[in-house]
């Protein structure tokens, strides 16, 4: 892949869902679009439509106490991806409050040990990390607040600060679904009706609304002091 230049810096959107017509992929078709607005280089890595196959093997980690082992010719050329990146954004649907194999396989077997992590100078220093996480239970669902400190904590804080990232935010982005999905006080899921005509149009253009401010705020956020 080619080095995107532009005044703003380059950007990779990382897009981890299987179907080119779900709201991730219209999430991160959209989010391609404002990035390209603000004058980002965009590279837009489709994991599934690109046949990432998520598995760790052998040749990924031949040497695991190596820091300069030669990794798979597919893991390098993602690294290839990222290095050439300002920032990162993930855009996936939230699977058991946590990101879905595809896009957790991409972190197991890219972000490496001796390239992501594992050196006094990590080799993603400064970069920085969004991660746009759609889910379908309700804004007013009191376990948001929970998933959201979740995700927050594995990604922001194990993953991209442990990598030398100086800036990552998780952006939960809530009714994903048609049909709206809650938990009662007992634990049962409650699944109401699908939205139709007006209530759906409104339903997901306040959701692109909310997808666009989180990457508006992303951009403006500063990095932390090092």
């Amino acid at each position: 892949m080619p080095h995107l230049d532009s005044a703003a810096g380059t950007a990779l959107v990382v897009m981890a869902h299987h179907r080119a017509d779900s709201l991730s992929a219209h999430t991160a078709r959209r989010t391609v679009a404002q990035l390209e607005g603000a004058g980002y280089g965009v590279d837009l890595l489709d994991l599934h439509a690109e046949g990432f196959d998520p598995r760790m093997n052998v040749a990924d980690q031949p040497d695991w106490g190596d820091r300069d082992k030669p990794y798979s010719d597919e893991a390098r050329a993602h690294m290839r991806r990222i290095l050439d990146a300002d920032l990162v954004v993930a855009v996936f649907p939230v699977y058991w409050q946590s990101v879905p194999a595809l896009l957790k396989g991409w972190i197991d077997r890219v972000w490496n040990y001796g390239f992501a992590y594992g050196r006094s100078k990590p080799r993603l220093a400064g970069k920085r990390m969004l991660w746009l996480g759609l889910a379908g239970v309700t804004s007013d669902d009191p376990v948001t607040d929970g998933m959201r400190a979740v995700l927050e904590a594995h990604l922001s804080e194990g993953i991209a600060y442990y990598c030398g990232f100086s800036h990552s935010s998780v952006a939960l982005l809530p009714d994903a679904e048609e049909r709206p999905q809650r938990l009662d006080t007992e634990g049962n899921l409650l699944v109401g009706d699908a939205v139709a005509g007006a209530r759906r149009e409104a339903q997901y253009a306040e959701f692109d609304r909310r997808a666009r401010k989180a990457v508006e705020e992303f951009l403006a956020a500063q990095p932390m002091a090092g």
